[in-house]
């Protein structure tokens, strides 16, 4: 199996040092993911296109991982065959893949040719078309209209079928954009922002703010994991999670109630500022629309903005929420950010929606600073990829191996149980129905969650024991 992959059409409009820059960064990126499939997986660079082989076999998994990859416009699928210029040899090859296509309709034939042939590319089409037509079933010939095109492509001596075409993500190769440090707290829109700037070629770390709960910061942790392997795993991103209880504390006891959402706002872009820092990092990314929130004034975002030197990117600024909410359906986010448990750390009572530059630097002059240090020198940094092992470590509820006499619950999403069935006799019941369904269940009976990485599973055990279901523990089969 052959994929032609062509080029995000602003990389083909850079100059030439930054389009062959940017052309070898997605070549490498792909080298990278591709062998993680198979080792055996080849990539050819052009000018113009990159072109993967691969056996039959892989087909499909390097299929979803072309239509997710920055960088890439659209990918053809390809079959290809040694036919030189012998007319008959193309003709059955084209017979082969697109007679049962014309079947009943019009169509047309479309040659393209690269190298040296001794048939112009309009007597290959007339040959290949009057020969699809002998052998009966099309609606004929069609040369302006054709319900289906049969393209055909040749380079030298070999022949190319298109016999697919599908659209990538488009945007630039990851790792050629620089880095972002991403405000992450797990719903609709700082996932979907992170997502967007992961798509124009943006190596995005996340940072999340522990508001309270373990259950909280599991689920955030999934969902970083799931957009990093999904759109971004070329390279190695962090995950750092700031402690901010004793912040939330700190703002009760200085700031006025209507200040107190701003408040938290800039407290935790001063603490993102200071990782950045460390990290050598020039921007940072937030999930905030004008006038989703009161917090989010056009007049409170500059508040906010200004309690950092720091560029702050803000993606969805200008977006409606059903948008953002399409987009996390496009990407797959929306079941974690409608089962992500809420901790509403500060509730602002009659919230300032035009806060004063003024009022805020007096509201943060009663703000103990040391509090916000404390925070940032107990931040924990972990690899984005080492997620797996750092929860089923920590393993906050109890992990068991084997089911005797408890009620095994399948919490992976539907199209994940029918691609990979549990065999063992089971419930279903997707993570993102379990804290509505859970409690309609006889609560005399233990229960196992299972998912297949144990992640899911440890944070809905968690927070059903924090909903008070204390018969709940996680099913994690031996290797």
């Amino acid at each position: 199996m052959k994929f032609i992959i062509k080029f995000f059409p602003e990389i083909m409009v850079k100059g030439t040092p930054v389009k062959k820059r940017m052309t070898m960064q997605l070549a490498e990126n792909l080298k990278r993911l591709l062998g993680r499939i198979n080792e055996e997986i080849q990539i050819k660079r052009f000018h113009d296109k990159l072109e993967v082989y691969c056996a039959d076999e892989w087909h499909l998994p390097v299929r979803d991982l072309l239509s997710r990859t920055p960088g890439i416009q659209q990918v053809l699928e390809v079959k290809h065959f040694e036919t030189g210029d012998d007319l008959q040899q193309i003709a059955e090859k084209a017979a082969e893949f697109y007679l049962d296509k014309i079947q009943g309709k019009t169509f047309v034939v479309r040659v393209k040719r690269t190298g040296t042939h001794n048939h112009s590319s309009g007597d290959i089409e007339r040959y290949v078309g009057s020969h699809l037509f002998q052998l009966g079933g099309s609606a004929g010939v069609d040369l302006r209209n054709a319900e289906v095109t049969v393209k055909l492509d040749l380079h030298n001596q070999i022949l190319n079928v298109i016999t697919d075409r599908f659209f990538g993500l488009g945007g630039f190769p990851m790792g050629g954009q620089g880095e972002v440090l991403s405000l992450m707290s797990g719903g609709f829109d700082s996932t979907v922002a992170s997502y967007l700037t992961m798509k124009r070629g943006v190596k995005t770390h996340f940072i999340f703010f522990n508001l309270g709960g373990a259950a909280h910061e599991i689920g955030v942790k999934q969902v970083s994991l799931y957009l990093w392997g999904k759109y971004g795993a070329s390279h190695r991103v962090k995950f750092i999670s700031v402690p901010f209880e004793g912040v939330v504390e700190e703002i009760f006891r200085s700031s006025h109630e209507s200040y107190m959402g701003v408040m938290l706002k800039r407290l935790m872009i001063h603490a993102s500022e200071k990782v950045a820092e460390k990290m050598g990092i020039d921007a940072l990314v937030t999930g905030e629309s004008v006038a989703q929130v009161s917090s989010q004034t056009l007049r409170n975002l500059a508040v906010i903005d200004d309690a950092s030197n720091k560029l702050i990117m803000r993606p969805l600024v200008v977006m409606d929420k059903p948008d953002i909410m399409a987009i996390a359906d496009q990407i797959g986010t929306r079941e974690f950010a409608e089962s992500m448990p809420e901790y509403c750390g500060v509730i602002s009572k009659n919230p300032v929606t035009n806060a004063s530059f003024d009022r805020a630097n007096k509201e943060e002059s009663h703000f103990d600073m040391a509090v916000l240090e404390k925070a940032v020198a107990e931040a924990v940094s972990i690899n984005v990829d080492e997620i797996i092992a750092d929860v089923n470590q920590s393993q906050a509820v109890d992990v068991v191996n084997e089911v005797n006499e408890e009620v095994l619950i399948d919490i992976r999403r539907d199209d994940e149980q029918t691609s990979k069935p549990l065999l063992l006799e089971h419930l279903s019941m997707p993570f993102n129905l379990l804290g509505r369904e859970f409690k309609k269940l006889d609560q005399t009976q233990q229960y196992l969650l299972y998912c297949d990485k144990g992640v899911m599973s440890q944070l809905h055990a968690q927070y059903l024991r924090d909903q008070g279901f204390e018969n709940v523990r996680v099913y994690r089969p031996q290797d």
